[in-house]
């Protein structure tokens, strides 16, 4: 009777575990079925109640081609591209946050801040329910990471002191340290490697939740820098422990929204829900449980959206016509206004671009009407100066329109031709070199200015491209090539973050490689420029409380820049143009990233 009774006893296992398995999806509910089975030549009828395991929740997942190329990092004090940028804003989080449609500066991990009398002091007053996490591949899970006794890491002050403070160190080598240099008290001399006091640097902890930020000027972008993802909190025990390879997949922590899952480098990338993440009015929950990352160019991240496999990707400019009058394609399409500026910077140090005539003969030589109509085909604007207009004093082209540097072939001709005379050289003789990073669109627009080049000058320009990563380091260097590539999207919105930013000394476009120990530079890269009158606009502006004389001084600094020093040439104001799956709820970002967080995806409609 023993042996039986365990026979029978695995028996009812057995056709309990098939019945449950073979449930439908709906809601589940217990049933009873007589069941006949033959044990030791008996028949017998055996009654079972099956409750099965209801089925689970399809995950959601939102499958982003994010273009061609590797990330280049993860590490927020190393970032300064809009691939490393869009990660880490949705897997750490600044003190404040810009609003992605509005651009407008909201509460991030700091919930609330006050500023001094004077407008130069910002205390920032932390969210104190953030955890550190990490994704634990044993376990298939994001986890909370714990301290020294055991409970979860919750992220401090001190946490942000030392991401802003390791960002300035001269060590680091942060690409983006600049930002911070200039408006924060002392950050400067800290940077450059003058000062070695980390005291003298206007950041202090007041407490576990409170952070002091002392500005050199009352600002009004002053909370936005603030909240930029190079000051954002970093785990020191990590780094300290990993050192370079704390962003790499295993030992990722962060604590934003999402976390990074795998990293799998030249093929793609994953985040996934931070369950830990407990939502604000800004940052909710995320409903969205994983965003997967493709590392295509538009060509190819457009084949994989009509087949099935992409939810948003870039249009190739190839494909634009045929997509705008696609049945189908065209009802996805979105082509809007964009915060962003498509330039070439010229080396200024560099043989043949070192002569301003030159400069200014390729920047007038370029057709960007022209460009827009055949080749880009998106509605852009041709630009005349770099800094968007709609963003705060920024100069508008209803109210400048003779501002910067426009398409003139007579002007353009005449400019090659003074320098032709005065050097003996012909047309020839002149050399040029235009790098740009690998991307079809990027060739395309290239292979165009190009031929323009050739037919108002007579110029043969030598194309070459490289990729990404390798990209940014060689146009940030000494060894620029003479006429380079680049974009500029906004980090907040105002003039400053662009024509400031990007073309002051130590800017995005004007690095500083190397200084000595009073801070003075000994070697440059990108543009490799300096104009004493441009250097005081753009501290003077920053500080300019009248918004229509911040708008003369920005105006006088895009001039010089873009015309009287020609030290790059606008080409156009970018427009959007993206494919997104009718089955994916989203916001559009007017500013370069997206907050995954606020986004659906109905699953019923896949």
């Amino acid at each position: 009777m023993r042996s039986k009774f365990f026979v029978f006893a695995a028996l009812l296992i057995v056709a309990s575990m098939v019945l449950a398995a073979c449930q439908p999806a709906a809601p589940a509910q217990p049933e009873t079925i007589v069941q006949t089975v033959i044990v030791e030549g008996e028949v017998m009828e055996v009654v079972v109640t099956a409750t099965p395991e209801p089925a689970p929740e399809a995950e959601k997942v939102v499958n982003f081609v994010l273009g061609p190329g590797d990330i280049p990092t993860l590490d927020p004090s190393l970032a300064e591209d809009t691939s490393s940028i869009q990660v880490a804003i949705e897997t750490f989080g600044g003190l404040t946050r810009l609003d992605e449609v509005t651009n407008e500066t909201q509460p991030g991990m700091a919930e609330s801040w006050d500023i001094s009398e004077d407008g130069t002091v910002y205390t920032f007053n932390l969210r104190d329910n953030i955890s550190w996490v990490k994704y634990d591949g044993a376990t298939d899970s994001v986890v909370q990471v714990l301290d020294d006794e055991g409970n979860p890491r919750m992220v401090t002050a001190n946490d942000f002191y030392y991401g802003f403070m390791r960002t300035l160190s001269p060590e680091t080598g942060s690409p983006y340290a600049y930002v911070l240099a200039s408006v924060v008290a002392g950050a400067e001399d800290y940077n450059y490697g003058v000062s070695d006091d980390p005291e003298a640097v206007g950041i202090k902890v007041i407490d576990d939740y409170t952070l002091e930020i002392t500005f050199n000027d009352p600002a009004a972008f002053n909370p936005a820098i603030a909240g930029m993802w190079m000051g954002y909190a970093q785990p020191a025990w990590l780094i300290e422990e990993r050192g370079d390879r704390w962003t790499e997949t295993g030992f990722f922590q962060g604590y934003g929204p999402f976390v990074m899952k795998e990293w799998v480098h030249d093929a793609y990338l994953d985040m996934v829900k931070n369950p830990f993440w407990p939502g604000t009015d800004v940052t909710p929950v995320s409903k969205i449980d994983r965003v997967h990352f493709l590392f295509l160019d538009a060509g190819p991240g457009l084949a994989e959206y009509e087949a099935g496999n992409a939810d948003i990707t870039q249009v190739p400019l190839a494909d634009l016509d045929r997509v705008k009058v696609d049945p189908v394609l065209s009802e996805e399409l979105l082509i809007a206004p964009y915060f962003c500026s498509y330039y070439y910077g010229f080396n200024t140090a560099a043989e043949f671009t070192s002569d301003i005539r030159i400069r200014r003969a390729l920047s007038h030589a370029i057709d960007r009407q022209a460009l827009i109509d055949n080749v880009t085909k998106a509605n852009q604007i041709p630009s005349q100066w770099l800094s968007n207009p709609g963003l705060a004093g920024a100069p508008t082209l209803e109210e400048y329109p003779d501002l910067g540097i426009k398409s003139d072939v007579e002007a353009a001709k005449a400019e090659l031709q003074s320098y032709l005379d005065e050097t003996g050289l012909t047309a020839e003789d002149v050399q040029i070199t235009l790098m740009f990073n690998t991307n079809e669109g990027h060739q395309k627009i290239a292979e165009a200015i190009q031929q323009m080049w050739k037919d108002t000058l007579g110029l043969t320009v030598n194309l070459t491209n490289q990729e990404w990563k390798v990209f940014l380091e060689t146009t940030d260097g000494p060894n620029a090539p003479q006429v380079f590539r680049l974009g500029w999207c906004l980090d907040y919105p105002d003039a400053n973050n662009f024509i400031g930013d990007v073309f002051k000394v130590g800017g995005n476009s004007n690095s500083v490689v190397e200084r000595d120990a009073a801070g003075a530079i000994t070697q440059r890269g990108g543009i490799q420029w300096e104009n004493e009158e441009f250097e005081t606009l753009i501290v003077e502006a920053a500080k300019e409380l009248d918004p229509d004389k911040r708008t003369e001084m920005y105006a006088r600094a895009e001039q010089i820049a873009a015309y009287e020093d020609a030290v790059f040439a606008p080409i156009y104001w970018y427009s959007r143009v993206v494919l997104t799956k009718p089955y994916v709820t989203r916001t559009f970002s007017t500013g370069g990233q997206e907050y995954f967080e606020k986004w659906d995806i109905d699953m019923s409609a896949k």
